[in-house]
């Protein structure tokens, strides 16, 4: 064996610390689980609640830019012919 003394304490220490941060954020999920099926219960759309979520996260640009793709792209589907009458043509 090697000389080298491994600081048993201090691996200690980070293990209980992590330890501690995933139950915290075990009970900050719980949380979150409750706060969105209280919003349900009171007739909110969950997945709308999520998507206003996740929209609010973005910076303006990246929201305008993704905003006009999709616009772009709906826009493009629906000038385009239907699925039996491209192959017929």
């Amino acid at each position: 064996m090697s000389d080298v003394t491994i600081p048993g304490g201090r691996i200690r220490s980070f293990v209980e610390r992590i330890e501690n941060i995933d139950s915290e954020l075990q009970e900050l999920n719980e949380q979150k689980k409750e706060v969105f099926s209280e919003a349900k219960g009171e007739g909110f759309d969950v997945k709308i609640l999520k998507e206003i979520i996740k929209l609010r996260k973005q910076d303006q640009d990246e929201r305008d830019e993704r905003e006009s793709l999709l616009d772009l792209y709906m826009r493009a589907m629906e000038t385009a012919p239907a699925e039996k009458e491209a192959k017929a043509a």
